[in-house]
């Protein structure tokens, strides 16, 4: 006849116990132990047990243990376990890695404006980031070169509810860009830029199915290079088509770029003080 030993353990004692949460493609969680944040890749059995593969916001990948209490989910504590069967599938974030909102509107234009340089740039702003725009009403227009931004920016009349952000391509120490960017100095007006000659560069050559971007040599247009160097036909703009189209979410771009337009998006959307 087995003995009953009662659990003496004072209820303070005892762990609360936790949800537990499929892990869904997408879902989006917190490794405690590390701090890492991702969504949820896929989920594996190994010989140690089963695993969840999380990837952040720039591509990079870490592989956890799938134990109780180890991820949070919106700042709670949740043990992850393995999806009971694949469910329809539905994208759950924007290709920018945020969250989508099924049915959300676009909201009314903000006073606010994200310039950037070049049409090129606006479209690719667009291509990963247009939902969230649309959501926030931020509105992306372009310059065509930023010789004359001081100006550009008088007349634009930057304010506490109208705040002015700018991407800059090339804006390196020492570059034309970076004397011009700093003659900017109202408190309203955020300039950021990528460290790329253009945008071009700022997306992945794997993504676009190449080693990498050529140099070019000063003196040369640097994308009518790039196309001879890499065996294309000198049509800039159809190169660019080509290079946007391989373009499916914030993946594909450099960090570089990614971090410069959500610092922007983030600055013309700060609530007002």
């Amino acid at each position: 006849m087995r003995s009953y030993h009662p659990d003496l353990t004072p209820p303070w004692k005892k762990s609360a116990p936790v949800p537990e949460v499929p892990a869904e493609p997408d879902l989006v969680v917190e490794e405690v132990s590390s701090g890492f944040c991702g969504a949820v890749i896929r989920c594996e059995k190994t010989a140690q047990g089963p695993t969840v593969t999380l990837e952040d916001r720039f591509g990079k990948h870490r592989v956890f243990p799938m134990e109780p209490r180890s991820f949070l989910l919106e700042g709670r504590v949740v043990t992850l376990v393995r999806p009971s069967a694949p469910g329809p599938v539905r994208p759950a974030r924007t290709a920018s890695g945020s969250l989508a909102v099924p049915g959300a509107r676009a909201r009314v234009a903000r006073a606010g404006r994200i310039y950037v340089e070049g049409r090129h740039d606006a479209e690719l702003v667009e291509r990963v980031w247009g939902d969230d725009l649309r959501t926030e009403g931020v509105v992306v227009e372009y310059l065509e070169g930023i010789d004359d931004l001081p100006a550009v920016v008088r007349d634009f009349s930057p304010g506490p509810d109208a705040r002015l952000g700018v991407l800059v391509d090339h804006l390196v120490p020492g570059s034309k860009e970076s004397r011009i960017a700093s003659e900017v100095t109202d408190a309203n007006v955020l300039v950021v830029g990528h460290p790329y000659i253009d945008v071009w560069e700022a997306v992945k050559p794997s993504s676009v199915g190449i080693a990498g971007w050529p140099v070019v040599p000063r003196g040369q247009d640097w994308k009518t290079g790039v196309c001879r160097s890499l065996g294309w036909p000198e049509n800039t703009g159809a190169a660019w088509q080509h290079i946007l189209s391989t373009v499916r979410s914030y993946r594909d771009l450099e960090p570089a770029l990614l971090g410069r337009v959500e610092e922007l998006i983030d600055f013309v959307t700060a609530p007002t003080r």
